[in-house]
């Protein structure tokens, strides 16, 4: 008797999960291949199907796709609490499931916004989701190499399926062909999330059973309200990783949209351009296997500042560049700097916020990072359509230079 209730004990770490783990980092590959799907063609589908040529209204997309992705993020972690992790994400490939269709038979522009609209939902739901289950699982001692892994099988994949539509799309035309791998991601992310993943909510009792030792890193168990306030402003760590967060995702935003149309301006291939897509998020998604294992014992704040300052190094050499090795140049440093943060901001959440409000600390995070997205192409497009593209590109760098002296000047380090 003793030894079978022994057995149904949740077990802490990577190790001792690594089947359901691996698991989730191979469905998380397909939530981010779905992203993948429009990296490198849509907003040339904009221009040269839709005929937009003001910069807002192609970078329309990406606005909508952040705020939907925002929204959802918040109430992927109510939920996650509320109903458990699985349910989460099998609704979130559920509402994928029309994203390739529209994509593919779009007669209007309006076509591709509901598009993003359902994409933007699914991907709140996804990957939010795989983030939780995964911190879940390894406990406090491998938090940041389990958000490394996380990070790097969702941006491999971007880059990967950003390359696989581009030669696609020059190959074989923008519509449909790209978008029948989308069919393909949202088939085996769905079968997967049903019948192979686990719900991971019994690690989170076992862990707060423990964590009840040393009862409360910022208080325990506290309202909705208190955890919004403090993962948004009054605590300086939480706070702090938040708007490093929104300000990734804002010059991510302003990639995805005006890097393609600044490339094809100097005359690249829609396979070239491909190939840039690929470039930045590949090398975000490999260094990110390192980083997140560095952020565990040489500390987050330094990674976290370093990588906003490399950030805005590779979108200047992206500025100054007229040809196709200096942009893959500025999409390196890019890349690097973006994977210095990124699994570092995830973890450093997992390090401050009690178990029990765990998962509505990282919605609220992830909420606040993808409002980014959308924030970043308005703003992005506003400047570009008054000012001009390399004009809003830099004003994009000087920010996030600047948010990395937000953290450098609020933060402390999270590992203890």
């Amino acid at each position: 008797m003793n030894s079978a209730a022994t057995a149904l004990v949740p077990k802490l770490g990577l190790k001792e999960n690594w089947y359901q783990f691996t698991l989730l980092v191979i469905v998380n590959a397909f939530v981010g291949a779905m992203i993948g799907l429009e990296r490198t063609i849509l907003p040339q589908i904009a221009e040269k199907e839709f005929g937009l040529a003001v910069k807002t209204a192609i970078l329309s997309f990406i606005v909508v796709f952040g705020f939907t992705k925002a929204v959802t993020n918040y109430f992927a972690g109510r939920w996650s609490d509320k109903i458990g992790r699985k349910k989460v994400l099998i609704l979130g490939w559920l509402i994928a499931t029309p994203v390739p269709f529209l994509l593919m038979w779009a007669p209007s522009w309006n076509w591709v916004l509901a598009a993003n609209f359902f994409l933007g939902v699914s991907q709140g739901l996804t990957w939010s989701t795989t983030v939780i289950m995964k911190i879940d699982l390894v406990g406090s001692d491998r938090r940041g190499l389990a958000m490394g892994l996380n990070e790097f099988a969702g941006y491999f994949a971007v880059a990967m399926s950003a390359l696989a539509t581009g030669y696609i799309a020059n190959h074989f035309g923008v519509r449909p062909q790209p978008f029948y791998l989308g069919v393909v991601y949202v088939v085996v992310g769905l079968t997967m999330s049903l019948l192979m993943v686990r719900e991971t909510k019994d690690h989170v009792t076992y862990e707060l059973k423990r964590a009840s030792l040393n009862e409360d890193k910022l208080g325990g168990p506290i309202p909705q309200k208190e955890i919004f306030i403090r993962t948004t402003l009054k605590d300086k760590n939480l706070s702090s990783i938040s708007q490093a967060g929104f300000v990734n995702n804002l010059n991510d935003g302003m990639a995805w949209g005006l890097f393609p149309i600044l490339f094809a301006s100097h005359g690249l291939s829609i396979e070239r351009i491909g190939w840039l897509a690929a470039i930045y998020p590949a090398t975000w998604g490999l260094i990110q296997l390192w980083t997140g294992h560095a952020s565990d014992s040489w500390g987050r704040k330094n990674l976290i500042v370093w990588g906003m300052w490399i950030q805005a190094l590779g979108i200047v050499v992206t500025i100054y560049s007229d040809h196709f090795f200096g942009f893959a140049l500025g999409g390196v440093f890019l890349g690097a700097g973006t994977a210095m943060v990124y699994p570092t901001l995830l973890a450093a959440i997992g390090d401050v916020a009690h178990p029990s409000w765990r998962a509505s600390a990282v919605g609220i995070y992830r909420l606040w990072r993808d409002f980014g997205y959308a924030i970043g192409a308005i703003i992005s497009g506003i400047v570009a359509d008054f000012f001009g593209i390399t004009t809003a590109i830099g004003f994009v760098a000087l920010i996030t230079f600047l948010s990395g002296v937000a953290v450098q000047v609020r933060m402390t380090e999270t590992v203890n």
